[in-house]
This record gives structure tokens, sequence and C-alpha cells, in this order.
């Protein structure tokens, strides 16, 4: 993290010295010694910033990144003062006071060079300590104190664990063991990987050290690799437990060298059934040198490897026999079930007492199916007593516990191992997420908006920054550190993303020490006053009282119900250096002048607000990359807004946007023509298009960057001026158009070429028919259609689209019959089918729909019956029935009825109808509430 922030600084340095010419004479010098330094001391970082230290070495990384932080402020100041003084020249009165500013001036700048020469001598006096404590350069070699450290390796547990801890892997582990002995007779990999804790190594150690596999195979090896690994300690182990008595055998083997002891490993594999574990693989070269000893024989050999990185998962597959499999955490039920063996072993024949059931039940919820966690906390409770002030105790201070409580910190450390192994560019991006709530789920595209913001990505040749934080996140998905949000995929067509509980109270804790960010809540508002960035959680009042906060770069607000005047006012006189500024959902109507001093701001965050004006002084803030008033009132942005040349983001739409069923016109911005200004823009959505005519088209042909455009009030005329728009879009990923009204027809027919990484595409109003160009698009995942009326068939345009998740039809379609084919819609998980008024028969012929997970039926009156072949869906976890007849619901009751069978393996089935408004009462299916509605 330090290494981050050391290399922001060296950027941001880079960017004065090359930009900023006028600097005080002798202080460009002092600059320029200044990066240098930081230079040579980021390479001792690389080695220094590591997880188990000395407090000796602690210490100095907490003063290079206070140094850093330090040089960031003035930087920032400086820039800040330049900025405010040409703006006053610009006006006529402060040109009549040119000599008293002119006067005024140069004290800022005479404090300037005093901080700079400050700053100069506190960064050699660290550079100098670092020799001091021996530390070499990553490009030397390892670093002396750095790696002087005791460390056991928590997880030793997981291989010895006791057989009531096994629970919830019973399935995967016969299903491993099948692999094991069965199977064809080449060698294959199996490659089981998961986030840290869930389980990896315990599963694979009792299939390992199952008595029918031992006879089974001639040798067995294990290896637990680990982060820092050594390859010929590791093959000089494979030899020692393969030769086993034979050892002296092996008296004239060279032991050091590498090439010999794959030479003599095949040879006497070659012959062999063999399995090998590698426990613990955290990078992928690792197996391109340890496989060249382990020939591929047709004995029926087997390895098998546990990782947290599907990357290094899929990379060990190289032939069909070799499979990756993801450990899933456990259901609920085998969540609890391993909770009370662990806290009950000795009381309560091992169930909860009733009156610790609520506090129980939250603390495994805490554990969201982790069973290193579950086994680890109820192993701590079991040692409490059963009475719920003490479980209480341990449920709102599990943060605290985790930290300190000797039973805990291996739970700490073992999580904590993915957050040390990432590479510098990653950890602040992962730190971040401790910004939001426990359990908040944030859009990918904010998150890579926010990111870019705060300087957290650097640019790649030729890749746009938002590419390269996309790319950022993917890599801690595939690390098993962020999950994707399972569910309904909300109106933006962006998936959202959280991580564990566990690890946000993990990363908290490190985000708090690393001063990036600080929580204030109700209970505890006071800052230290040196987080870079503040997060503010139902507090409003006093937050602002007793610090300093000149070094806070963004505010956030969550679950703010009340915002009184007095806490804007403070706000925009206290944090003159913001550079994020995010009031989603907060209860405020207005935005004062003052936030045009924000010269720093990148990123204006007022979704879901009261706002309805954005003052004209939003015009001066020449950093302003992201401006979101989504969900406001803000119907038109003023003109000032096109001095802002550097905006990536115009993201704007009215809250009706939501899904609802009868049509009304979306409401976007107006914005005037001149649009095409915006050479960088990367989303620009919604603008309404009937206030431009042709004008707005010829605009948006100049924005060939746009990866989203959304563009509403369409009409059949403005169609093709549209479409060769779109054209002109090659980097176009998100498409959202919607007509003026019900009646009017979208008209998307001429594009002739469309963008080929379009992936999401939202069409709001009538069609003549499916657009031809829709069925060419490999990589499209998303489709929503919304009051089409389509009179031809729809499915066969994009039932072998090879990248489809999310299909929805509403109110889309005038048929009476939807028939998915055998084979088709391969990759699809979920499908909606709302508002059909004519749709009689739904059918699924066996083969279709393998991946569906989540289905969507209704308002279709005339349906009677469940659809045919709903029973061949295997992966098909929930469905959600709207609105449906009552005849339709009695077939699909448990005791007696007709339908009953196709929907019985379903996990979760939910019938909703509509009571007030918009809002839906939510039944299971066999609710005697239920019954009683479908009589009334």
């Amino acid at each position: 993290m330090t290494e981050t922030v050391v290399a922001l600084v060296i950027n941001e340095l880079v960017q004065l010295i090359v930009h900023e010419s006028k600097l005080l004479k002798g202080v460009h010098r002092e600059v320029v010694d200044i990066k240098d330094e930081l230079d040579s001391i980021q390479c001792f970082l690389k080695d220094a910033d590591k997880g188990d230290l000395q407090d000796d070495v602690k210490m100095w990384v907490k003063q290079v990144r206070e140094v850093a932080y330090h040089i960031e402020d003035v930087i920032d100041e400086y820039v800040l003062h330049e900025a405010q003084r040409c703006h006053h020249q610009q006006s006529f009165i402060a040109f009549l006071h040119k000599i008293g500013r002119l006067l005024k001036k140069l004290k800022p700048q005479h404090d300037i060079a005093t901080k700079i020469q400050d700053i100069k001598l506190s960064v050699r006096e660290i550079k100098e300590r670092s020799e001091r404590y021996g530390f070499s350069s990553s490009k030397q070699g390892s670093s002396g104190s750095a790696t002087n450290v005791t460390w056991h390796d928590p997880r030793v547990g997981s291989l010895f664990m006791e057989e009531d801890e096994v629970v919830g892997i019973e399935y995967t582990r016969d299903e491993l063991a099948s692999w094991l002995v069965g199977g064809e007779s080449k060698r294959s990999v199996i490659s089981v990987v998961g986030m840290g804790g869930i389980g990896k190594t315990t599963l694979v150690r009792k299939v390992y050290e199952n008595e029918l596999l031992k006879r089974h195979f001639d040798c067995r090896v294990w290896i637990t690799v680990s982060q820092s690994y050594n390859v010929q300690k590791i093959l000089m182990s494979m030899v020692n437990q393969i030769y086993h008595e034979e050892i002296i055998a092996l008296g004239q083997i060279d032991m050091t060298d590498e090439i010999t002891l794959i030479s003599q490993l095949r040879k006497c594999l070659q012959q062999k059934k063999y399995v090998v574990v590698f426990d613990d693989v955290w990078k992928t070269e690792f197996w391109e040198i340890v496989k060249h000893s382990l020939p591929c024989s047709d004995k029926g050999s087997r390895i098998i490897i546990t990782t947290r990185s599907e990357l290094i998962g899929v990379s060990c597959k190289e032939s069909l026999t070799d499979t990756v499999h993801k450990l899933q955490p456990l259901p609920q039920e085998k969540a609890w079930e391993l909770f009370c063996r662990k806290a009950f072993q000795t009381e309560f024949q091992r169930c909860c007492p009733s009156e610790l059931m609520r506090l129980s039940m939250e603390i495994v919820k805490k554990c969201e199916g982790l069973p290193l966690a579950i086994v680890a906390v109820g192993g701590l409770l079991s040692t409490k007593e059963k009475v719920p002030s003490e479980w209480k105790k341990l449920h709102d201070s599990l943060s605290y516990e985790l930290e300190c409580n000797p039973h805990l910190t291996s739970v700490t450390k073992i999580l904590s191992l993915s957050y040390h192994d990432l590479p510098c560019y990653l950890k602040s991006c992962y730190l971040y997420f401790g910004i939001f709530p426990e359990d908040y789920s944030i859009s990918g595209a904010r998150l890579v908006w926010l990111w870019v913001a705060e300087g957290f990505i650097t640019r790649k040749k030729g890749k746009p920054l938002e590419d390269v934080a996309e790319e950022f996140l993917m890599e801690l998905i595939h690390r098993n550190l962020v999950q994707v949000s399972f569910g309904e995929l909300d109106y933006e067509m962006h998936e959202k993303y959280r991580i564990h509980d566990l690890l946000h109270e993990i990363i908290l804790s490190k985000a708090h020490e690393l001063n990036l960010c600080q929580v204030l809540d109700a209970d505890d508002t006071t800052s230290h006053g040196k987080s870079r960035c503040l997060s503010i959680h139902d507090a409003t009042e006093n937050v602002f009282e007793s610090s300093e906060y000149s070094r806070v770069r963004s505010i956030f607000l969550f679950n703010i119900t009340e915002l009184p005047r007095s806490f804007i006012v403070k706000l925009f006189q206290k944090f003159k250096l913001l550079k994020v500024l995010d009031f989603e959902d907060a209860p405020i109507d207005y935005l004062p002048q003052e936030v045009g001093n924000l010269f720093h701001l990148k990123s204006l965050g007022l979704r879901r607000t009261k706002v309805k004006i954005l003052p004209k002084s939003v015009g001066r803030l020449q950093n302003l990359q992201t401006l979101n008033v989504m969900e406001t009132e803000v119907r038109e942005l003023p003109t000032e807004i096109f001095r802002l040349y550097k905006l990536r983001q115009i993201l704007a739409h009215s809250h009706d946007f939501e899904i609802k069923s009868s049509f009304y016109s979306i409401k976007g911005v107006k914005l005037h023509e001149g649009v095409g200004c915006f050479k960088d823009l990367q989303m620009l959505t919604l603008i309404e298009a009937n206030h431009h005519g042709v004008g707005l088209f010829k605009e948006l042909e100049k924005l060939s960057q746009l990866r989203k455009l959304g563009i509403s009030n369409m009409t059949a005329e403005r169609g093709r001026a549209l479409c060769a728009a779109i054209q002109n879009m090659v980097h176009l990923k998100v498409l959202i158009v919607a007509s003026i009204s019900e009646d009017e027809i979208v008209d998307l027919e001429s594009i002739s070429s469309p963008p080929p990484f379009l992936k999401h595409i939202y069409l709001r109003g009538r069609l003549k028919k499916l657009p031809n160009w829709i069925r060419e698009l490999q990589n499209l995942v998303t489709l929503i259609l919304f009051f089409s009326s389509l009179k031809e068939y729809p499915l066969s345009y994009v039932q072998a689209l090879p990248n489809l998740i999310t299909l929805s039809v509403n109110h889309a379609y005038d048929g009476e019959q939807l028939h998915f084919e055998k084979g088709s819609f391969r990759r699809l998980k979920r499908l909606t089918l709302r508002d059909m008024k004519k749709l009689k028969m739904v059918e699924m012929e066996k083969g279709s729909l393998p991946s569906l997970e989540q289905l969507e039926i209704g308002p279709c009156l005339q349906m009677k019956e469940v659809p045919s072949g709903i029973q061949h869906l295997e992966s098909l976890k929930l469905i959600d029935f709207y609105e449906m007849q009552r005849e339709f619901v009695l077939r699909m009751q448990p005791d007696g009825g007709k339908d009953y069978w196709k929907v019985q393996k379903v996990t979760t089935i939910r019938l909703r109808y509509r009571i007030k408004g918009e809002r839906y009462q939510i039944y299971k299916l066999s609710d005697s509430d239920l019954l009683e509605h479908l009589q009334g």
C-alpha cells in the first residue's frame, strides 16, 4: 500500500515538473531531487512493505507513507493556489486590486518553498535510515530486517481437522474421490479453487487420507507450496516422499541440481500410478516448472492443486481430462450444523438453546458459509458462558476479536495472506472496499470511476483508464477476494460486487491503520485527521468539529437521514483538496456555489438526491471526470459544463427509468449542442433527443471513445441519424434507446456494422422486428426489451448467442407461444417473461437453457399451466411468478397440484401480487395467506 502511495506521489511530481513552469526559482530543482529520492526509496518498499515486519521496519514504512502524503498535500495546495490566482486575474474587480494581490502572493509562494525544503530533508533522512536497517532494493536481492521474521503458517490446522469439523463437503469429497480412482487412464489434473478459509485443504486432505485411495495408488505425495517456495526444496521433498526407505540409494544423486531432481522423479514415476497434491499454489510459474517432473503416462495418475486463484486453476488445465472445481461456501443449513457442533460440542446435545438462537444465527450469517470462520468462532463460543450477554459481546466486537483474540487471529492471518500477496497496484483498489458499509454491493462501473478518480489506475499503452481498472477488478475476482453479487441485475445493466463480511472487517482495520479510510458513525464522530477518506455512516452532528482535515481527499455519506445546512457549509469550508465527493442517497436538495472552489474534484456523485439545479460554478471544476446526477430532478445541465474538457462520464436519468408495468417516457437531461467537445467521454446517459434535431447526432458521431450511450425521447425519423453515430462508436459496450411514447417505433435497422464489443442492450419502444445485427453480437451479455410489441418470433434471433446471460422480454411479444429448442441459450442464467397478455404456453425442450438459475414469469393472464419442460432445468434455483391466475397457482400446490412435480426441485418459488401501487406482497408456494388471497 505504501509503495502505491509513493508511486502516486511520484506521478504527481512528474506532472508538476513537466507542466508547472511558474515555480519559484530554485524550487524546481528541489522537486526534481525529491522525485529522484522517492524513486530510490520505492525500490526498498517492494521488500519492506510486507505483512509481518519488525517494529523498526514498520515505523520506517509508516514514515515513508506519512512523508508521501505530506508531499501530496503541498503539491495540491500549490496547484489550488495557482488555480485560484488565475481565476481572480480574470475578473475586472481583481484587476483593480492587482498590486495588493501581488504583495499577498509572495507569502504563499514562500511558504511552499519552505515546505519543499523541509520535505527534501525528511526524504533524505528516511533514505539514510533505510540503509542503516540494511534494506536492499528488490533489484539487488531480498531485504534484511524486512524478512528476518519468525513466522508460523496458520494453515497447519487445516491438515488435521477433526471429523466433526467436516460438514457440508461430503458430496464434493465423494465426487473428488471418484475422479481420482475412475475416469480415463491418462494422467490428469484437477484444480480445487476457492477463497482462503473455504476448506480446500481440508477437503483434499480427507480424500488423500482415505484408506481405499491409499491402496489404489503406488505412491502418494503431499507438498505444501505457499507464497514463498523454493523449487529445489519442493523437488527434494517429492523425491524423499516417493523413495521412503530407499532414500539411502539416492546417496549419489546431486540433490542441489533441479534438472537432476526432475530427471530422477520422471524416471521413478514413469511406471507408477501416483497421486500428487500441491496445496496452496500462488503463482502460475510454479506449475510450469514442476509439471516436467510428473510424466504423462497412461497409468491413471492424478494431480491435485489447491489455489485461491482461478487464473492459476485455468493455467494448469492443459487437456480435456483436466478440470477446475470451484469450491462454494457452505449453504446456510450446513453452516448452522457446523456451528452447533463446535459451539455446543459438549452441551445441549449439540443443539442451540432458544435464548441464544437469534444471536447465533446472526453470528453464523456473518461468517457467510466460510468453514474456517465458523469453526473458529464456534470454538471460541464453546468456551463462553451460554448466556445472551456474553454472546452479544462477541457479536458486537467481532472486528476487535479478529485482531486480538488468540482463538481468532489465525482466521485473520489466513484471510490476510491474500491481501499481502496482492501486487502493489491492487492493494489500494482492494482496501477501497472498506469505504462501503458491510454487505454493501457496488456496481462495477461506479467502482471503476472511483478508482480512476482516486488515482489508483495508471495508464497502459493503448488502453483507457477505465479498461485498465476493469482488468484490476477481474483480477481481484479471479483471486476470490471480490464476489459477484448474485441476484437480479439492476436496470443499469451492471453487475454488482461485494466482499465477504469477515474480509470487510480485516480490510477496514488495514485501511484505518494505513490512513486510507476512517469510518465515522453515530457512536464515534472523532476523526484523527490523518485519513485520506472519510466514510460517514449515520452521523452528521459535530462530525467536523474537532480535527484537522487538510488531508482528506474523499468523502462518502451512507445511511444519512438528515443533513443540516450547517453540515454542507462546513464541508465546503474545510475540505479544499477533495477529489471525490459522493452524496449518493443523501437528503440534500441543493448544491452551493462554493462547489466550484473544489479545483481538484474529479468525481461528483449526486445520485438519488433531491438536487434539481446545478450551479454555474461547476464550470470551474476543471479536473472533473465524473458527473453523476442519476435519479435526480436535474433536467438541464448548465452551458458552463462545456468548459470541462476532462469529463469522462456524464450520468443522468430520472428515477422513472426503473422497470414498471406501464409505458411512459424515460426522462433524460437536456444537453445543449456541443457535446462533441468531450473527446475523452466514456459514458453519456441519458440525454433527450427531441430537443436538438439532427445536430445532436452529428455531435455524437465525434464521441468515438464512448463506452455507454443512453438516449431517450427517440422518434422514428431520427433512427437513421442515431445509427450513423453508433457505427462510429467502435468501443461501445452499453446501448440504451427509448422512444418518446409506447406507439413510437425505435428504428435501428440501418446499423450495418454494429460495435463489436457491445455487451448490454436496452430497447424501450416498438420494434417492427428485432434488428438483424443483434444476432452478430458475439459478446452480448444482456438483452432487455420493453414494449416492443413484436409480431415475429424473437427467440430465433438470439438463441445461439454464445455469451448471453440475461434475457428480459417485457410487454415485448404479442404471440401465444414461446418454444425453447434443445441446445438453445447455453449460458443464459436469468430469463424474464413479463406482461405478455396473449401468451398461453411456454415449452422448454430437454437440453435447452442448461445454465438457467433465475426465471421470472407474469403477469400472463392466458397462461393456465406451468411451462412444459421446466423440470429439466437442473440449474434453476429461483422462480418468481407475478400476479398469475388462481388456476395456475393451484396447479403448483404441493398437496395434489397437477404441476407440482415440475417445480418440486426448485429451491425457491415466490409468488408476487401487487398490493399498493408498485409494491408487491411476496408469498411462498404453500402459504395459507396466498390461498386466502387467491380466494379473495
